[in-house]
């Protein structure tokens, strides 16, 4: 592992670091579709840059109530191997550089509901939980059938 820059965003009184690597835009929460018998998280897809996103309420998924009230509420659009994903948080606050040794998974271990929870961030005033955008999309719920019905929605498109 080496040193880690990360966008830095805010899910009920705490901060999630996402390697800015993943990161393609930060946007304000528009017109999303929603898509019925889907899990709650998943609010519906928005149309960004052409391509259709699924937008995912990271709020509800960790703390099982919406951010999509929320006026700061911003959509951090994720690059993954399969497809790309919208993550709906509170804040999206800040690009920070993290030092390898600030970087520690002991703790982390003991949660298997959060496997996308790869590391934190121990630094002096703060700690931030690294979230994993590859592992997030393969391990939630029903995101197979996202990634399917995101693939049909864009051949239907073409």
């Amino acid at each position: 592992m080496s040193d880690m820059k990360a966008v830095i965003v805010q899910c009920g009184e705490e901060e999630y670091a996402l390697p800015v690597e993943s990161v393609i835009t930060i946007e304000k929460l528009e017109h999303v579709n929603p898509i019925p018998h889907l899990p709650e998280y998943m609010l519906g897809l928005m149309k960004n840059r052409g391509e259709l996103v699924p937008i995912l309420d990271f709020q509800q998924i960790l703390y099982g109530n919406s951010a999509k009230n929320n006026e700061n509420a911003r959509v951090v659009i994720l690059k993954t191997e399969s497809l790309h994903i919208g993550l709906l948080v509170l804040d999206a606050k800040e690009i920070i550089d993290i030092p390898e040794s600030k970087l520690t998974s002991s703790g982390l271990m003991a949660y298997s509901r959060t496997p996308y929870f790869t590391t934190i961030a121990n630094l002096e005033t703060r700690m931030i939980t690294v979230v994993d955008p590859e592992i997030l999309s393969k391990t939630l719920a029903g995101m197979d059938e996202i990634g399917e019905y995101v693939s049909s929605q864009q051949l239907q498109e073409k």
